[in-house]
This record gives structure tokens, C-alpha cells and sequence, in this order.
């Protein structure tokens, strides 16, 4: 892996934006700021950049999670309550916009110039090495 870049660089406005687009649109503007010569050079930017990869699959997994709970939970209150239980589908659609909002509140703060800390997926990803 490369060294670790120093995290004392000047934080620029362009850093800023980099860190929301890559919380906001997923995978595509992490990955680009991977690729790129930024994501070798720019401290800021590559921590952004490899932390909402891991809000990308800690979102994948909730959302399947609440997926295979929901459809579960419908079908047997479906079938307990004669057709009324089936209402929960209905009622678990708010919970899917849960994973945007967070992804949202610590795109903010990169754009704030701050290198956040997401409770327990940045420690995971600083003790593999990636961050």
C-alpha cells in the first residue's frame, strides 16, 4: 500500500466539494478520486474517499437487512391479520432514506473541512490499514 499521506496539507475548497460528492454520489466519485493523481497526493480528499466506500456497504447491508425484515414481517402479518399486516411495507419505506441522510450529514461536514469520524466504521477501517 502507499505511505500514508500527511493529514497537515492545506485542506482546499476543492478538497471540500471532493469529500461531499463522494458521500453523496456513491461509489462513482470515490472511485474517481481513487483513480486519480488526488487520491495519491491529496490527504483529505483519499479519507473521504475510502470512508463512504464503507458507508456504501455498511448502507448495502442495512438496506438488505430492512429488505428481508420487511418482507418477512409482511407476509406473516399478511397472513396473521388477513391482508391489514401487509401495511407494513408501506410503513417500512421511510426507513430506506436512513443510509442518504447520514450519507448527507457527513458529506456536509467534509465540506465543512473536517475529517470525520463515523462511530465504529472508522475504527474499523484505521485498524485494516485503509484509512
Amino acid at each position: 500500500m502507499a505511505e500514508k499521506l500527511s493529514r497537515d496539507q492545506e485542506i482546499t475548497d476543492n478538497d471540500k466539494l471532493m469529500g461531499l460528492l463522494s458521500y453523496v454520489i456513491w461509489l462513482i466519485v470515490p472511485l474517481i478520486v481513487l483513480l486519480t493523481e488526488a487520491g495519491k497526493t491529496r490527504a483529505f480528499q483519499r479519507y473521504h474517499a475510502i470512508q463512504s466506500l464503507g458507508v456504501v456497504v455498511v448502507a448495502v447491508i442495512f438496506e438488505v437487512v430492512i429488505s428481508v425484515f420487511g418482507c418477512l414481517a409482511t407476509a406473516v402479518l399478511g397472513a396473521v391479520t388477513a391482508g391489514l399486516g401487509s401495511l407494513l411495507g408501506v410503513c417500512l419505506m421511510p426507513i430506506y432514506v436512513v443510509p442518504w441522510v447520514v450519507a448527507i450529514y457527513y458529506g456536509w461536514r467534509a465540506y465543512q473541512g473536517q475529517y470525520v469520524e463515523i462511530p465504529y466504521l472508522t475504527n474499523f477501517m484505521t485498524q485494516q490499514g485503509w484509512l
